[in-house]
């Protein structure tokens, strides 16, 4: 590991920066060809459509490097699509899976010293952006754009580590609005933030679990699940919240491992029976597979299960660490070697 780059266990997620960008760009609505470049400001023009109209999207995703000293990239197949998914809903020029999916692995394999040992990971994050110098285009979409990736050696995602979770349940307000919400555009983010930053003030709350109307979605920044030692269940994907790319692989490992695994609507009074027995947990990228220890629903304070970490939550955890380190067999081809 580089020695000018801080302990990511120490720095705030996503704060140290990784030497090397890769970086492409539209001409007449076609990506040039990626060009790796040290890490610098962006020239972007300040008519650019997606800094005024938020034609914009991103990924993230991690790469670990082993106890054999091998680095694997997590899943960046099923990232890349999901981007050019966005762009398509985003009507952003589509880079292809292709291109990003060769610019996620250049961009690792340019920081290979820069990835740090377990439990940290390399944080690998592409970004599309429309970049139209036109401030009158509201309703018109950017034909030019431009893509490119960073990465980030990071540690734990919440601040102080792994540990029990708070969530405060928001039954009135959306995470976003339906037709955005499972496109990952900072949008979505930004509405999340302020009822985010007051549940934290008023509850000291990790996140926000919504369920508008008394169904549940997801956090903030976070897939929800539902455990026991029979059963993994979340909500049925559709088009209101993000289709995580962890909550697939928890799903498709849960399964490996003999559970039944129910796509469903969970409502809010399911989720307060299932505390009093079960397990609850979020998935994501930066968060992993988080145990959640206290649900604040209607001023109580629940705890689930035992208030700690359950033990599926640990299982299913630990089975996808050792597939990102390589210590399990990766029988679904997600991890993809980089720098050889």
């Amino acid at each position: 590991m580089s020695s000018t780059v801080p302990a990511p266990t120490t720095a705030p997620f996503g704060t140290v920066e990784a030497a090397t960008m890769v970086v492409a760009e539209t001409v007449d609505g076609v990506f040039s060809a990626p060009r790796a470049e040290p890490v610098r400001p962006l020239t972007i023009h300040p008519f650019a459509h997606g800094l005024h109209y938020g034609s914009a999207c991103f990924e993230g995703l991690k790469a670990h490097r082993g106890p054999d000293g091998v680095v694997r990239i997590f899943r960046a197949e099923a990232h890349a699509a999901r981007l050019c998914a966005s762009a398509r809903s985003l009507h952003l020029p589509d880079p292809g899976e292709r291109l990003v999916l060769d610019m996620i692995t250049t961009v690792v394999t340019e920081n290979l010293q820069d990835v740090p040992d377990a439990p940290g990971a390399l944080y690998v994050r592409p970004v599309l952006l429309g970049t139209d110098p036109n401030i009158g285009a509201a309703a018109a979409p950017s034909a030019e754009a431009l893509l490119y990736v960073v990465a980030s050696p990071v540690g734990d995602y919440f601040a102080r580590g792994q540990r029990p979770l708070t969530l405060f349940v928001e039954t009135d307000l959306p995470r976003t609005t339906p037709q955005f919400g499972r496109i990952k555009t900072g949008a979505n983010y930004a509405m999340a933030l302020g009822p985010t930053l007051q549940a934290r003030a008023d509850h000291d709350a990790d996140q926000i679990l919504f369920a508008p109307g008394g169904n549940v979605q997801e956090t903030g920044a976070a897939n929800f699940l539902l455990l026991d030692d029979e059963r993994v269940v979340t909500r049925a994907l559709d088009a209101t919240f993000l289709h995580g790319v962890t909550r697939d692989s928890v799903l498709t490992l849960a399964r490996d491992l003999g559970l039944v695994v129910e796509e469903r609507h969970v409502t809010v009074d399911e989720l307060r029976m299932w505390a009093a027995r079960g397990e609850a947990a979020l998935s994501g990228t930066a968060a992993v597979l988080s145990g959640v220890g206290t649900l604040i629903m209607g001023g109580d304070r629940v705890t689930v299960g035992d208030g700690e970490v359950g033990a599926v939550t640990q299982r299913l955890r630990a089975v996808l660490h050792d597939i990102q380190l390589g210590l399990r067999e990766d029988v679904h081809g997600w991890t993809r070697v980089a720098g050889g």
